[in-house]
């Protein structure tokens, strides 16, 4: 992978872009804001897409496969995911060129300019709170330019460009670019040590968030009930913190959650009460909404109104997001790729499967994640869904590391009667389906590519006899 360099100049002008990595939510989110300045747009990914499609729709010159062909002889700046190999053609030849070559999270800092930010971090749930902020930003008559990691299910888009002075972002903490943007008001949703590769140290992670939160120029709001938010909490020096949770001393305060069904709650702010009820399940989205709920006070709206907006949030796509239903089985896609946000998922999908059982298909994302916390996936699938049906590992931007397979993740489980390992996809569609029961939801988990074996589960259960199907495993 090619780690950002946060140090090289920023163009002060751009007038052609070329993406390396176009396809992917975030990029092709920048790519349409980019031709929405009447940039001219040009950039590659290793396969096709519909993300592809709609840029060539709207002008962009987009090519499937990395060539050095594929990079214009126009091009003033080239913008890159750290996800490319530092031998990507078109990388190599940018530098060749001498061209402003700079990092996605630049290129939006570049987009962002001077206007007001709110900066979205966190270790989960970022994607979720960017949408439920713009979602309801835009039924309070604001029209924010945004940014998120997933696709808005209400809005159709993962960015959009906005009239007012507003920006609202998803920034990222993996590889440190959130400390880049000039953030007005940050919300912290969890600090849940992740991407040590990176950091290197869980104290190197608090500290980043620390100084995080303490450059946002008007106020950070942060989680009263996550562990690592509270000793990020204890060390800002911010004279403006507001914090969201189910904690007493939360400013904006969760209770009274329902589970069944969408969830439902109380929120409580400075001794007012209101109820709300959301359009998706799960006790993890009523936290979020008050999160949510408390960057928009923070932006000067009531209560009351800030509620009844969070409520017209659909979902974000590939946030336990249906695909289908085969003789009765219901199959589900969730992102949730570290122990945390799948026992999130896990618990969400409780609370509406009712008498049915849950068969989760994991996909473990990165050797070193997978390395790193094989134990702690083990421990939350075992406990949460019913059966493991578990894939091998999505290496996304690293090399494999020996003996790093998704069997490290099933060999861990306490009973190996609630896993099966099985690294080829059709063999795990099949058997997902003979094992699955009128009623069952199957969810896809993780953030590579395993959103891709669900057409061959649906296909497996419908060419599945009608009727319980045997116990096998589960």
């Amino acid at each position: 992978m090619i780690r950002p360099d946060l140090t090289l100049p920023i163009p002060d002008d751009i007038t052609a872009a070329h993406f390396i990595g176009i396809g992917g939510s975030g990029m092709s989110g920048l790519a349409g804001m980019f031709l929405d300045r009447g940039i001219r747009v040009s950039g590659s990914d290793r396969a096709d897409s519909a993300a592809l499609r709609a840029l060539a729709a709207r002008g962009a010159d987009v090519h499937v496969g990395h060539d050095a062909a594929n990079l214009p002889d126009d091009a003033d700046t080239v913008i890159h995911t750290g996800a490319i190999w530092p031998e990507n053609p078109e990388f190599l030849l940018a530098k060749e060129r001498g061209l402003h070559v700079i990092h996605r999270s630049q290129a939006l800092h570049w987009l962002i300019g001077g206007r007001r930010l709110v900066s979205v971090a966190g270790a989960h749930g970022k994607t979720t709170s960017t949408g439920m902020i713009v979602t309801a930003l835009r039924a309070l008559a604001t029209a924010p330019t945004f940014v998120s990691g997933g696709v808005i299910a209400d809005l159709g888009v993962s960015s959009g460009t906005g009239s007012d002075d507003l920006f609202v972002i998803e920034a990222d903490e993996s590889d440190g670019t959130f400390l880049l943007y000039d953030t007005s008001i940050a919300l912290i949703t969890n600090v849940d040590p992740d991407h040590l590769d990176h950091w290197g140290t869980r104290d190197a992670f608090y500290d980043a968030f620390v100084r995080f939160g303490d450059d946002a120029r008007e106020a950070v709001v942060i989680s009263a009930d996550d562990p690592g938010a509270a000793r990020v909490r204890a060390a800002l020096s911010h004279p403006h913190v507001v914090t969201f949770g189910e904690d007493a001393s939360a400013d904006v305060r969760v209770s009274d959650i329902t589970t069944a069904g969408p969830v439902s709650f109380t929120l409580t702010h400075q001794g007012v009460s209101a109820p709300c009820r959301l359009a998706v399940p799960g006790a993890h989205n009523a936290v979020n909404a008050a999160g949510a709920v408390a960057v928009l006070l923070t932006l000067g709206y009531d209560l009351e109104p800030a509620l009844r907006a969070v409520e017209g949030f659909a979902g974000t796509v590939r946030r336990f997001e249906l695909h289908g239903v085969r003789r009765g089985v219901s199959v589900y896609d969730d992102y949730a790729h570290h122990p945390t946000e799948v026992a999130a998922a896990l618990a969400a999908a409780r609370s509406v499967v009712g008498a049915g059982r849950l068969i989760a298909i994991q996909q473990p994302h990165t050797y070193s994640r997978t390395q790193e916390m094989y134990r702690e996936f083990a421990e939350v699938l075992e406990a949460a869904a019913d059966h493991t049906v578990m894939l091998d590992v999505y290496g996304a931007r690293e090399d494999p590391v020996p003996g790093v397979t998704g069997a490290l993740v099933s060999d861990a489980f306490a009973d190996p009667e609630h896993v099966h390992y099985v690294p080829d996809w059709q063999q795990a569609a099949d058997y997902t389906a003979s094992i699955a029961r009128p009623g069952d939801y199957v969810i896809t988990l993780g953030c590579g590519n395993v959103y891709q074996i669900i057409p061959q589960v649906l296909q497996a259960l419908a060419e599945t006899e009608t009727g319980a199907p045997a116990e096998t495993g589960a």
